[in-house]
């Protein structure tokens, strides 16, 4: 088991590139963007296990901004690493390329950050090794994470308030 205290970013890297099916697009002839937020979680979760070593659960998904469609003539690449850590949790930064497989131009699509806890064999939080950044991107993701760390707390305790007065009756009664 890799019990280092401090992992880079890039060891948590995970790559995951898919062509485009008419089963995978929607009515507007572009990727479906359920079907995008699957990959996201599924790359993200990856990623926060590989840094971990640990089972790992979602605990939030700050936002899915789609930039750009992707059209059925693109391949879609996924690139996942852990940006930014807590005593248990993680951010993940997802970016997504769309390429035209004819052209080869390449585009941002879309990006995200989740948030990931490392469970331990009992299921609950446990340590993890704090990321260490290197590249430009990096480093301009680890700084500003506390930021969105802020946010996620402020919108977190918001979702509660907002939890304790919705109606969870039985609607047909």
């Amino acid at each position: 088991m890799d019990v280092r205290k401090e992992k880079f970013c890039k060891e948590s890297l995970v790559v995951k590139t898919s062509r485009i099916f008419p089963i995978d697009t929607n009515n507007h002839n572009s990727l479906f963007g359920g079907k995008l937020m699957s990959y996201i979680d599924d790359v993200a979760s990856i990623s926060a296990s590989r840094h971990s070593r640990s089972d790992v659960v979602t605990a939030s998904t700050d936002s899915v901004d789609f930039l750009i469609p992707i059209k059925p003539t693109d391949s879609v690449c996924l690139q996942s690493y852990v940006s930014h850590t807590g005593r248990s949790s993680m951010e993940v930064f997802v970016k997504v390329i769309a390429e035209n497989l004819k052209t080869g131009e390449r585009k941002l699509a879309a990006t995200s950050f989740l948030t990931f806890v490392a469970l331990n064999e009992n299921g609950k939080p446990t340590q993890i090794p704090k990321v260490v950044p290197q590249s430009p991107e990096e480093l301009m993701l680890y700084n500003t994470a506390e930021q969105r760390v802020k946010i996620r707390k402020d919108r977190r305790e918001h979702s509660k308030a907002f939890a304790s007065v919705v109606n969870t009756d039985i609607p047909w009664m």
